[in-house]
């Protein structure tokens, strides 16, 4: 079952888009052509021609290096964060109405912001990664930390172990599977905002790739695209649910 079951989801995509593609007179091109020209794509995915005529394989790279870069600082500040607005009442009630008004803009919505304050396409699509990723970590983390036992935090006070102490052998390995969450969530958002960022930017990146085939008519390389896309994506969310089953507790895994 575990190969039979994901194997007939793929033949049925495959036939769904083998009909599209007959229905439309071959508009959207079929599953053999897309084939061929992805073997073609990935014969050489990191040749370089000119900063606007690379391989698939280096604006893919230039796409993981900022969200990289905009998660890590979002991780940073965010996990931080949500571990003092759940750890303290008031700081919680100052935070929340900040973070619900803030939370729902659309990442792209702070794209202008990134390019008035940064002056540059770079900096503000790793501004719009960073944004996007904090949210999801903030809330995880203190929704995390809110839910810790009582009765944890009453032996940690009959001990008088200072914040400090509270902090890393009490709150941390509670709240880590809330934190683990937040850290998914958070790169899988990142993953899907820096395409959309980088079609607006342009530059090296597999937006600005799908965007530049686009205005070629290549629409086999767009779809080329989008299997790359799903596929980093997928890659990034496996890793992260095993690093998640190395450091979280049995009764959460199982």
């Amino acid at each position: 079952m575990a190969i039979i079951a994901p194997a007939c989801g793929l033949a049925l995509l495959i036939l769904v888009w083998a009909v599209v593609s007959s229905v439309t007179g071959n508009t959207i091109p079929g599953p053999l052509e897309t084939g061929q020209q992805a073997v073609e794509v990935f014969r050489d995915p990191f040749y370089h021609n000119g900063p606007n005529d690379q391989g698939v394989g280096w604006n893919v790279l230039a796409s993981l290096q900022r969200v990289a870069i905009g998660f890590g600082l979002a991780a940073l500040v965010g996990i931080p964060a949500g571990f003092v607005i759940g750890r303290f009442d008031f700081l919680s009630r100052m935070f929340n109405p900040l973070i619900s008004l803030l939370r729902p803009v659309s990442p792209l919505a702070w794209l202008p912001i990134g390019l008035l304050v940064f002056k540059g396409a770079n900096p503000a699509a790793i501004w719009t990664i960073f944004i996007c990723s904090i949210w999801p970590m903030i809330i995880n983390t203190a929704v995390g930390v809110q839910r810790v036992p009582q009765d944890y935090m009453n032996v940690a006070r009959v001990l008088n172990l200072s914040e400090w102490k509270i902090a890393t052998t009490v709150l941390f390995p509670a709240v880590l599977p809330y934190m683990l969450t937040g850290v998914r969530l958070a790169v899988g958002t990142a993953w899907l905002v820096i395409v959309a960022a980088e079609m607006l930017t342009g530059g090296v990146g597999i937006g600005f790739w799908v965007w530049d085939e686009w205005n070629n008519l290549n629409v086999k390389n767009i779809i080329v695209a989008i299997f790359v896309i799903g596929i980093v994506g997928l890659v990034l969310e496996m890793a992260l649910v095993k690093i998640a089953t190395a450091f979280t507790f049995e009764e959460v895994k199982s």
